[in-house]
């Protein structure tokens, strides 16, 4: 009997431990609960206290029903929390914010300006492209003598545009780096026009432009040339033309930086605009909008718009404004 009592102890099962871990998350919570409940705001401590203890006991107890009901080598579900936090693709691509134009305080008193952002009403000359052809020259004398009609001047670096590239004067005050073969640079203002035999990317440029790049006796070399916008060209200028008045006058803009792509003048409560002229005036003959306000528009878009110039013919006046640097 003595060997069957020790078998029974033997076989007599002991106290499982399985739940004494929720039971201890379960009073850890209660105490911390007591203790925050009689601490100022401590009711709202207490059922939150109260919320992460049962939190808690709940997951441990998730846990050990996962652990159990996992088979080795299977993966438990998960939750990746980056997925909810970081917008797709599609959605950055919404929240990004395109400006096409930008408006800038007015640099005088008499104007304004307005920005676009791309050479939209370029012509035959874009910005980006280069053009090859053949350089000549040409004795531009003191510079009074071109087709676009600006009259004499102190810089000599200048240069006749053929006439398929001079487009109606569209080309007229333009700034173009011309290179030639042997790498040699010169940076040329436009301001006559080449004759009709002068073949699409051929320049002829005043005897000044030319021997930057070789010999005058050469007479005749390959180049390639393109569009500048140039870091420092002064401010915009305006000119009514010889005989203007209220009832006819032609306007030309002096010492843009950008080529020019139209003008305007204000009349009937709209804009007017005006046609150019083969030597670079924009011509009003029924002289309506003449006197009033100006508005003149580059290639890239930008608009300066000009108040309080009066109509006093073969005067330049300025504007104070200039066009931004592309």
């Amino acid at each position: 009997m003595k060997k069957t009592r020790q078998g029974a102890r033997r076989q007599k099962p002991r106290p499982r431990m399985r739940f004494v871990a929720p039971v201890a998350l379960i009073a850890a919570g209660a105490l911390v609960c007591l203790v925050v409940a009689f601490r100022p705001g401590g009711g709202d401590r207490a059922a939150d206290a109260s919320h992460t203890a049962a939190t808690a006991a709940t997951g441990a107890r998730g846990a050990s029903a996962a652990d159990r009901s996992t088979p080795a080598g299977s993966a438990s579900p998960s939750t990746d929390p980056s997925a909810s936090r970081s917008p797709s693709p599609a959605a950055s691509a919404t929240a990004k914010v395109r400006t096409s134009a930008t408006s800038a305080r007015p640099s005088a008193a008499q104007g304004s300006r307005t920005t676009a952002a791309t050479a939209s009403l370029a012509g035959r000359i874009r910005p980006g492209t280069d053009y090859r052809g053949v350089a000549t020259t040409y004795d531009a004398g003191t510079g009074d003598g071109g087709s676009c009609s600006y009259g004499p001047s102190t810089d000599l670096l200048t240069a006749a545009m053929n006439h398929t590239d001079y487009e109606t004067s569209k080309a007229c005050g333009a700034y173009v780096r011309v290179r030639a073969v042997g790498g040699a640079t010169v940076t040329v203002r436009i301001t006559n026009e080449c004759p009709t035999g002068c073949a699409p990317g051929q320049l002829d440029l005043s005897a000044q432009a030319f021997a930057r790049l070789a010999n005058l006796s050469a007479g005749r070399i390959p180049i390639t040339w393109n569009l500048l916008s140039p870091a420092d060209s002064g401010t915009v200028a305006l000119r009514y033309k010889t005989g203007s008045s209220r009832y006819w006058c032609a306007l030309q803009v002096i010492g843009h930086r950008n080529p020019v792509a139209r003008l305007e003048l204000r009349a009937g409560g709209g804009w007017r605009q005006l046609p150019r002229t083969e030597y670079n005036y924009f011509l009003a003959e029924d002289g309506g909008g003449c006197g009033g306000t100006i508005r003149i528009t580059d290639i890239y878009g930008e608009r300066l718009t000009v108040e309080g110039i009066a109509v006093r013919p073969d005067t330049v006046q300025s504007t104070r404004l200039q066009f931004a640097r592309h």
